[in-house]
């Protein structure tokens, strides 16, 4: 395992946080928007403040674990950013999309959004002691508790305007549905509560956090399949069949953080970490090593997508560690060398595929843009770096 910390180690220090340090906007703040597939920047590329956010995480959690100064320089950039474009000082909270010049693009309140405002703040704050940081965490923390959370239906909500009045959740549906409620926003939002409480601990905190491991084993956790549900109508109601096995994945090592973070000992909850990644590992892991995508109406799609691997290799490696499993240790082992040999880029300037096709061929699609930043993969780097230490 010495082995194979290293070579992820090298990975990360020498090939990912480079390329993205490489995008530093240095006129207008920020990070640029854009490389396309043919590793040209587009230097006028939108700035999602999904990933403004990303980029402050990143570099924020690599000084924390490294403490090398290049990346603190990069923290700080990042959060002059969030605090000076991003944030609504009029409204409150974080804005979907921004021009390449840092003005508002589109001025939507998305709850998942406001999540990762919360999880780079509380790291930045983790990693730089920086109070002023930690407050603008607790504002949206505060703001997605009052504006975000229906108490009727315990349930955070998704899209809302400027103001804070709710929109049909166009921006994290898919396959023709609009749904009301999403796993991915509860999974983001249970993962910046769960940094922020390790980051400046409250009651509060802890409570909206427990209520968040009971949403999941309640509403979300499907006891009888392990998978978990993805949209849901305002009731709870499943409203597509499909399954998505990154986020299964990802899900079952971030409930585990949250697990940790509060010093639970609740054998419903352990086991629901255990079933989830058993599950994922008898139904999605391919002969190559990879992990499919999803499954739709039964339909499996087969594309190797970036994130999905990076999740998946710490959500078995969280397994290994939970059972001592041999069988959960191979396959950390295989998408290693899965990811290592097909989706990180060889090529001069190039950093992580955004996917690989089913016939093994890379999608020709965007390296940088609003969704592909550098968290998943320096996520995936430092969490598997500190695991193997253990």
């Amino acid at each position: 395992m010495n082995c194979l910390r290293e070579s992820i180690k090298q990975e990360l220090i020498n090939h990912i946080l480079p390329f993205w340090m490489n995008l530093k906007d240095e006129q207008i703040g920020g990070f640029f928007g854009e490389v396309r597939y043919d590793l040209s920047v587009n230097h006028e590329g939108d700035k999602g403040g999904i990933a403004a956010s990303r980029f402050l995480w990143s570099f924020s959690a690599a000084y924390r674990h490294t403490g090398s100064e290049e990346y603190l320089d990069c923290a700080n950039h990042a959060y002059s950013f969030l605090k000076n474009h991003l944030y609504d000082e009029e409204f409150g909270g974080l804005y979907w999309l921004l021009d390449y010049k840092g003005c508002p693009l589109e001025d939507q309140k998305h709850v998942y959004t406001q999540s990762f405002g919360i999880y780079a703040l509380s790291e930045y704050y983790r990693a730089t002691g920086n109070e002023e940081a930690l407050k603008y965490a607790n504002k949206l923390f505060d703001l997605i508790e009052e504006k975000g959370f229906g108490a009727d239906n315990n349930a955070y909500k998704e899209e809302l305007d400027r103001q804070w009045n709710e929109l049909p959740n166009e921006k994290l549906s898919e396959n023709g549905i609009l749904a009301e409620i999403t796993t991915n926003t509860h999974l983001h939002v249970l993962e910046a509560y769960t940094n922020l409480f390790n980051a400046s601990p409250t009651e509060r905190m802890r409570e909206r956090l427990q209520n968040l491991l009971d949403i999941f084993y309640e509403k979300i956790y499907y006891k009888e399949t392990k998978f978990l549900g993805v949209f849901f109508d305002r009731n709870w109601n499943s409203i597509l069949d499909i399954q998505s096995f990154g986020h299964d994945i990802e899900a079952s090592w971030l409930l585990d953080d949250a697990i940790k973070a509060l010093g639970l000992e609740e054998e419903r909850y352990n086991q629901m970490v255990i079933d989830i990644a058993y599950n994922i590992a008898s139904t999605a892991v391919l002969e190559d090593g990879s992990l499919a995508n999803e499954e739709v109406r039964d339909e499996r799609d087969l594309t190797k997508i970036w994130w999905v691997q990076a999740e998946a290799a710490v959500g078995f490696q969280n397994a290994y560690q939970r059972t001592n499993d041999e069988k959960f240790k191979g396959i950390v082992e295989g998408l290693w060398a899965y990811i290592s040999g097909n989706i990180v880029d060889p090529r001069e300037g190039g950093e992580w595929y955004w996917s690989v096709e089913a016939d093994g061929t890379p999608t020709e699609r965007s390296v940088a843009e609003p969704w592909k930043t550098p968290y998943h993969n320096t996520r995936f780097c430092l969490e598997m770096m500190e695991r193997l230490d253990d």
